[in-house]
């Protein structure tokens, strides 16, 4: 099967609305077992082009909790991918919606673990510096260009860039600036 192509679209004002819409229905289904509900990934971070899916990361204390959450997601539409476990130990990944195009992707993980912690240092970094918010998105769109089809190298191509950000972002917290 042909994967989709990377498609980023210009923000949408609607995409807060939709994670609110959908953290709901997660609550609602699992939320004995959450700590914390997060919108994260790009629809997260305002005026920022995307792949128009809403990535939710739902924390739970221990990630044998997810074991539970299974069904419980299956019932409201997430297809839960085990598969990308050996390459993604520290989160149980769910999507939602039709291969060609997904609503809905969450990312299950513990609240104490470093996965946690940098997916909100990196959010929260480009939602306060929108010059770097501006040249993530001009990468975005470059590496769409070039890999359409080649969705790993996309995230690849992304990968140098998000982990300098990460490192200013920490940097900036050691200084106490914001």
């Amino acid at each position: 099967m042909t994967k989709p192509p990377v498609v980023i679209v210009p923000h949408d004002s609607q995409w807060p609305r939709l994670f609110q819409a959908e953290s709901g229905l997660i609550r609602k289904q699992i939320g004995s077992y959450l700590e914390a509900l997060e919108h994260v990934g790009s629809t997260a971070v305002p005026g920022l082009a995307a792949k128009p899916i809403i990535d939710i990361m739902p924390g739970l204390r221990q990630l044998s909790d997810a074991q539970g959450c299974i069904k419980p997601l299956a019932a409201i539409g997430y297809e839960y991918v085990p598969e990308y476990e050996d390459e993604l130990p520290e989160r149980r990944y769910f999507r939602k919606g039709p291969p060609e195009g997904r609503t809905h992707h969450v990312h299950l993980v513990e609240t104490a673990t470093e996965f946690w912690h940098r997916q909100l240092l990196f959010r929260d970094y480009l939602r306060t510096h929108p010059d770097t918010a501006e040249a993530y998105e001009a990468l975005k769109h470059r590496l769409a260009r070039k890999d359409l089809t080649d969705r790993d190298a996309y995230t690849d191509g992304k990968t140098p860039f998000i982990e300098a950000v990460i490192e200013e972002a920490r940097g900036e917290a050691a200084r106490g600036t914001p």
